[in-house]
């Protein structure tokens, strides 16, 4: 691509001389300044061999290719990357393929507990916030699945074609005969977080007792999994004070339930309207045929079907806290 350059009428020519007759010694030191200054002068307006690049005047920049090329790739990018997320929806049934979500936040909301779900000294002591819903004005939605019972092969290649993120809270009693298939969730970009041990009824057992249920489960998830992690779902959503003091003494703190929930066959909402909102917390849970009439690929196409036309699109939890 050529330089740009200044308007070529001013320019002298490339060859221009000083017509001058001899004379003496200060005529021809005059004439010698002469040419050194149409020299200068040359080289600073462009004048030099035919084919040499000419700097851009002030101000100017040259273009350059090389961004245009970075543009054009990242543009072809996207373009396969839509084309491979439409031919997944379609391999997988869906209405249309998922919606992508926006980049997370340069600077994380402030987790508060829902008003209603608090505790006593809640704030003075600190505890783990129990939330149904993340601040946000985006449409996104965060997936939670819970136990850990049916582990469907199925499931993790719908979900990595469909580059759809979610959160896994575990039961150390349902997952422990294939550790393995929960790694492989982890391996493709999900994240694994504790359920309890036993799937308890928390508030019924004394501060000890949930300690046990809750601090174990941190160091199987160590074990298994590589790191103690930093959010709780209390079993059934059920807990009291001592279910967030206990967690908050292994390392927890957040205690996340939901505000909608799906089923192969149907949703379920927790506000009266029925109605989605920016940042919702949506469960389900580790089915399949056994328990429901359909498989996890079945429960994914109605939540995924519904999501998309209300023109939600599926965020990683962890990214907003």
């Amino acid at each position: 691509m050529s330089s740009v350059v200044q308007n070529d009428k001013n320019r002298l020519p490339c060859r221009a001389g000083l017509a001058g007759r001899p004379g003496g010694p200060g005529r021809r030191a005059a004439l010698r300044a002469s040419l050194a200054a149409l020299a200068v002068a040359a080289l600073v307006s462009g004048c030099d061999r035919p084919g040499t690049p000419v700097a851009p005047a002030p101000g100017q920049q040259r273009l350059q290719a090389p961004p245009a090329r970075a543009l054009d790739s990242y543009a072809t990018r996207l373009k396969v990357s839509a084309a491979a997320r439409t031919a997944a929806a379609r391999r997988w049934g869906l209405s249309q393929a998922p919606l992508l979500p926006p980049p997370p936040p340069a600077v994380k909301p402030r987790i508060h507990a829902r008003p209603g779900f608090e505790v006593d000294h809640q704030e003075e002591w600190d505890l783990p916030p129990v939330f149904t819903t993340v601040p946000t004005k985006d449409k996104i939605l965060f997936l939670t699945i819970d136990d850990g019972a049916e582990k469907d092969p199925a499931f993790l290649r719908m979900m990595n074609d469909l580059k759809v993120p979610y959160t896994a809270f575990l039961s150390d009693y349902l997952v422990k005969d294939d550790y393995g298939y929960f790694r492989k969730a982890q391996s493709l970009g999900n994240t694994l977080n504790n359920h309890t041990l036993h799937h308890p009824y928390l508030p019924g057992l004394s501060y000890d007792e949930q300690r046990h249920e809750i601090c174990d489960m941190q160091d199987i998830m160590l074990k298994q999994f590589g790191k103690r992690p930093q959010l709780l779902r209390p079993p059934y959503g059920n807990y009291n004070q001592d279910t967030l003091r206990a967690a908050k003494s292994c390392g927890i703190k957040y205690a996340p339930i939901w505000n909608e929930e799906v089923y192969v066959d149907h949703w379920e909402f927790r506000e009266d309207d029925k109605r989605l909102r920016p940042g919702d917390i949506v469960l389900t849970h580790f089915r399949g045929r056994g328990e429901w009439d359909g498989t996890m690929a079945d429960d994914m196409r109605r939540f995924l079907n519904y999501a998309t036309a209300k023109g939600y699109a599926v965020a990683r939890l962890e990214d907003y806290l």
